[in-house]
């Protein structure tokens, strides 16, 4: 590919309030990351044509699903925890259709907060709903008064994770109390929190890159080497082989 590639991002949305018009908006951190990456950065509208969407999704070289707040547990089958707090219901089919299709293209892929959760569930795993009771043993994953909170991550060898974070400590934001629980067909996890908890996860296909992150590599918090995930998805995108990658 000769050109930067096309990389989609699904706008987040808020619904009009009171006197306040609806927004479509997208944290400046996804688009800045994914130009300095190499790609163009592409900001999905929320649109309810599906043909109209399709046609997007048809022009892009890849997507980033972007954080926000939480999935409905009640449309995978679960029960809605009271510390749910959901994404927009307009967003929330937007992302899940959206979800659908590129899988279903096999479009290269990477989930950041709740869109590696999406992708996890939309390739029938499922989540925990709230590490505090799911997971009592868990260190704090959500720190309402640290915005820069930060947890020590371990990295399976030989995958993508460990070529990018290397060997000695590494530390990544966190601000989350959902959390992958049961892997996605296709999935493996390459990266925990030393309590066990999911915070990297890569597709098992060589052929179709997929990565997600539970952390935030795009936020202001992260490190310059996070900066690394958004550039290994994008030389993914573009057909770098991964064996290039590995010994840069």
């Amino acid at each position: 590919m000769s050109r930067k590639p096309l990389i989609g991002m699904n706008a987040d949305y808020q619904s009009s309030r009171a006197s306040k018009p609806a927004f479509s908006y997208l944290n400046a951190g996804y688009a800045d990351a994914v130009a300095k990456a190499g790609g163009v950065p592409i900001v999905l509208p929320i649109i309810e044509d599906k043909e109209d969407l399709s046609r997007l999704v048809d022009m892009l070289d890849g997507i980033v699903m972007v954080g926000g707040a939480d999935l409905d547990p009640c449309r995978d089958g679960f029960m809605r925890h009271p510390s749910v707090r959901m994404l927009d219901r307009r967003r929330e089919d937007f992302d899940r259709t959206l979800m659908s299709m590129v899988i279903q293209r096999r479009l290269p892929v990477f989930g950041i907060g709740v869109g590696m959760q999406l992708l996890n569930v939309t390739l029938g795993g499922n989540l925990f709903l709230h590490l505090p009771e799911d997971m009592p043993q868990a260190l704090p994953h959500c720190d309402p008064t640290d915005p820069t909170h930060r947890h020590a991550l371990e990295v399976v060898p030989g995958s993508l994770m460990e070529h990018i974070y290397g060997e000695g400590e590494i530390r990544v934001n966190s601000m989350h109390h959902m959390a992958v629980d049961e892997l996605g067909v296709g999935l493996t996890a390459t990266a925990r929190c030393p309590d066990g908890v999911i915070e990297a996860i890569e597709g098992t296909d060589e052929n179709w890159p997929v990565l997600g992150t539970q952390f935030h590599p795009e936020n202001q918090s992260a490190s310059a080497l996070d900066l690394r995930v958004f550039e290994e998805f994008v030389a993914a995108v573009i057909g770098e082989p991964v064996e290039m990658r590995m010994v840069a």
